[in-house]
Formats: C-alpha cells, structure tokens, sequence
C-alpha cells in the first residue's frame, strides 16, 4: 500500500534487510539498561550519542558496537573508555575503539593548565557579540 502525504517516512519490517530488523528490536531504554550495567560512565555516553542525534535510531549502531567491546576489551576498560571518550568529546564507535586499542583508557588525562586570558586591543571579548 502507499503512504499518503509528502514527506513522512513508512516502514514495513518484511521490507527491511535483516540487519536493519535487528535494530528495530532495540529501544533506547534497552540501550541504557545494558549501558548501566556496564557502568555510569557508559550510561552517560550512551545517552549523549541518542541525545546528540535528530532520531535516536541513528545512535544505535554506535551505541551497540560500543557495548560489544565489553566482550574483547572487559567491562572495567570500556568503562575507563567511555569516561576518556566523555572528556575529548569523541561519541562516535571508532573512537571508543581506538581508545581501547591504544591503551588510552590506562594513561591518566592530563589535566590542562589554567591560562590567564589574554587581554589585548584586538582580541574582542563577549560583550562585542551581545
């Protein structure tokens, strides 16, 4: 049957290929769940990658594959992961991966030294804008 209206989107699931059909089986309370199983840090990435998206289905894929890596690397690493991923704002699977790859989930961040600001004739400030 054909969808009625400019724009909207119809789906039917016999449609799909079976790998989308497998998506559609998840919810975004699912992904947290398994996400806060693993740890708090987990949770908050995983609600920042469905938050950080138009439709939270576009977040599942990374969201899933990130968990997955529980599997290879260990629910304390990932953890370790999510929080380093959390601090260089990196919400995407591969870069939870290279984390782990690299083993920069083990070296401590380095905290970045307080600057003074710079005050200069040329260098506008906040108030230029407002």
């Amino acid at each position: 049957m054909r969808g009625s209206g400019n724009g909207p989107h119809t789906t039917i699931s016999a449609h799909m290929p079976s790998s989308h059909r497998r998506y559609g089986e998840w919810t975004p309370a699912k992904i947290r769940s398994e996400a806060t199983r693993i740890g708090p840090m987990l949770r908050q990435l995983v609600d920042r990658i469905i938050g950080d998206r138009p439709h939270p289905e576009q977040g599942y894929r990374s969201c899933l594959g990130i968990i997955r890596l529980e599997k290879r690397f260990g629910a304390e690493r990932l953890e370790a992961a999510a929080l380093r991923a959390l601090e260089i704002q990196a919400r995407n699977y591969p870069s939870v991966k290279s984390i782990l790859e690299k083993g920069l989930d083990r070296v401590p961040t380095l905290a970045s030294p307080e600057r003074e600001p710079i005050i200069h004739p040329n260098i506008r400030g906040s108030d230029y804008y407002h």
